[in-house]
């Protein structure tokens, strides 16, 4: 669903691992000037202005992102993106600037996950979202979706940059792919790093008629010459 440069989410998976390594992005970003403007940005910025622009960015993004990285993208005080978050977590959950309700909850949340922030379905439209998904796009995975999800199957737990290591290619939209039919779940967030883990769900093993994951067939007979990227037991 949208595109994350797997470089930048090495870069600063740092920043958003916990408070250690805050302090120290901050004290890096500060004496670097980025904590006061990243860019120049109009200085008679209307806050909703600010907020409109980190919603745009957190739309397209598949993975957390934290207060420093998206203080950089949109060039402004980490104080102020901090405040405009604030701002789009109550707006979302229906709340006004004076914490009345509006009576419009929306039906998707800003969340705080892994040191991060990312835009998730409320829990309660889970089941109409899955469900609408599966029954309303069943079109065939395309073989390097097959592939990435080979990779999740045997590997699991992996991280989106170590598949991407394996296949060699950018994984982020055949990931994407795979979340929206169900067939990967992020299964946790790496306590240093911050990358996301995934796994397969129950969804796949009931479309592959298997009971559990020890039920994969083999795939050492089909490596060609190697086990490259497979270390260990490959089955």
């Amino acid at each position: 669903m949208r595109d994350v440069d797997i470089s930048a989410e090495d870069s600063h998976a740092s920043l958003r691992s916990g408070s250690e390594s805050d302090d120290v992005g901050f004290a890096d970003l500060r004496s670097a000037g980025l904590l006061e403007s990243a860019r120049e940005a109009p200085a008679d910025e209307p806050s909703a202005g600010l907020e409109r622009r980190l919603e745009a960015i957190l739309m397209v993004t598949d993975e957390p992102q934290g207060v420093i990285h998206l203080a950089t993208a949109v060039g402004r005080p980490v104080a102020e993106v901090k405040a405009a978050i604030d701002t789009l977590v109550a707006d979302y959950d229906g709340i006004d600037a004076n914490g009345e309700p509006t009576g419009i909850r929306r039906g998707f949340e800003l969340r705080e996950v892994g040191g991060g922030w990312r835009i998730y379905v409320r829990p309660e439209h889970d089941e109409l979202v899955t469900d609408f998904v599966l029954t309303q796009n069943p079109t065939r995975l395309s073989q390097a979706a097959l592939e990435t999800l080979a990779v999740i199957a045997y590997k699991q737990p992996i991280t989106r940059g170590a598949i991407a290591s394996i296949r060699a290619v950018n994984v982020d939209s055949v990931v994407r792919t795979l979340l929206s039919r169900g067939l990967v779940t992020e299964l946790f967030a790496d306590a240093e790093t911050g990358a996301i883990n995934y796994g397969t769900t129950e969804l796949l093993l009931t479309q592959l008629g298997v009971n559990g994951l020890d039920e994969l067939p083999h795939i050492s007979p089909l490596l060609e010459g190697g086990n490259e990227g497979f270390d260990g037991d490959i089955r």
